[in-house]
């Protein structure tokens, strides 16, 4: 079994939201036994909810884009684009979704809440009286990282001064997907130190990395990073 992917936490001070209505989790999310239509569902209640006006909807094209909701939605046993397909079919026939199809252009198909104004919506998509604005439905996920102070607080220790120099220098010189996960495994292996870190981000740098090593064999890329080189590190 794949070993899950560490989370950060949530930063403090004040972050964006999505609301949810309390229907959700009264009605529907008892009914919902489908993992793919329950992330389907919480994305469009996100993505709906980043745009403004009345009339709001989802295009099948810009969720066929979306690198985050497919990569979510991917299963060992369906590729992305059938994984999205199947949850788009699920949240329909539910009724979360409304769907209104041109028939002659697949990227024309929108996908609405099935809410009053977005019955409204599709009601006016369907008899030609309203067109969505260009990049209208076209949100994009994306992952919102928190900075390498807060990551480093949260995961190795208490920051000072002249750390905060050298966290400030790495941020620049590595892409921050590298810090987080040279951070993960620092905590995986119980090493909390800055150091461990930047040896991992300078071997990546200098040696290159392979960013498939780790689902090929995670047992070897986990011994990659308490021996050899990095044994001086580990050892307490």
């Amino acid at each position: 079994m794949k070993a899950p992917r560490g989370f950060a936490g949530f930063p403090a001070g004040k972050a964006a939201s999505t609301p949810l209505p309390n229907l959700f989790f009264s009605d529907l999310l008892p009914a919902i036994d489908h993992l793919g239509e329950l992330k389907l569902t919480l994305y469009a209640f996100w993505a709906l909810g980043r745009q403004r006006g009345t009339r709001r909807c989802l295009r099948l094209a810009d969720l066929r884009q979306d690198e985050h909701l497919l990569s979510a939605l991917e299963t060992s046993g369906l590729p992305a684009l059938a994984a999205l397909d199947e949850a788009l079919e699920r949240t329909v026939a539910r009724g979360t979704l409304l769907k209104v199809a041109a028939q002659d252009k697949a990227e024309w198909t929108y996908y609405l809440l099935n809410s009053p104004r977005g019955r409204a919506a599709a009601e006016a998509l369907e008899q030609g009286t309203w067109s969505p604005e260009p990049g209208q439905s076209g949100a994009r996920l994306r992952a919102e990282r928190p900075n390498i102070f807060v990551l480093y607080e949260q995961n190795l220790g208490a920051l000072t001064p002249l750390l905060a120099e050298t966290l400030h220098e790495a941020e620049v010189t590595y892409p921050a997907s590298w810090i987080e996960d040279a951070i993960r495994i620092a905590v995986e292996n119980n090493v909390r130190r800055w150091r461990y870190v930047q040896a991992i981000l300078e071997d990546w740098r200098t040696k290159g990395r392979d960013e498939r090593e780790d689902l090929r064999d995670p047992e070897a890329a986990r011994r990659r990073y308490v021996e050899g080189d990095f044994a001086d590190f580990v050892e307490h």
